[in-house]
């Protein structure tokens, strides 16, 4: 991730832009609801954005996880389309994997579709494991999810 890059916390005066990411990147987006009650009102969540700092700045994806116990748990990460490739889908991970870390778990999970055979080679270079499959998963078109987990101490 180049230097015109920051990733910084998600905070509410982002979330009409994060609906628009998301419509963007998914078939399934969440609303605009969803994301006050993740940023606003869950304690257990937690989101950051990557910002293009070029003129104006545009937030160019996002991720987010809940920690509950000594676990993480990744919700969503997005990228827009044209910012892909960049490596800011690895950056986004590796802060949240830090993120977590600081909040005291020890591992972390994460549900991808089966199809998305570019996020499965992202997750794996940063040492998640596949763990299991979610039959029909995914409301949109009920594929299947892979069950991913990463376990610190293995690292």
């Amino acid at each position: 991730m180049d230097n015109r890059f920051i990733i910084r916390a998600m905070t509410p005066d982002d979330l009409e832009e994060i609906v628009k990411l998301e419509k963007e990147c998914f078939t399934d987006p969440w609303s605009l609801s969803t994301f006050i009650q993740e940023v606003k009102y869950n304690h257990l969540a937690s989101y950051v954005v990557v910002v293009d700092q070029s003129e104006p700045p545009v937030i160019v994806g996002y991720a987010g996880m809940w920690i509950i116990g000594d676990e993480a748990h990744i919700t969503n990460v997005a990228v827009l389309p044209a910012y892909r490739g960049h490596g800011l889908g690895k950056a986004l991970m590796v802060r949240k994997v830090k993120d977590s870390i600081v909040a005291g778990a020890d591992k972390m999970s994460l549900e991808v579709r089966i199809s998305n055979e570019t996020a499965i080679q992202l997750y794996k270079g940063l040492n998640f494991k596949e763990a299991g499959i979610r039959r029909k998963y995914y409301e949109d078109n009920k594929e299947d999810a892979l069950i991913m987990w990463k376990y610190y101490e293995e690292d």
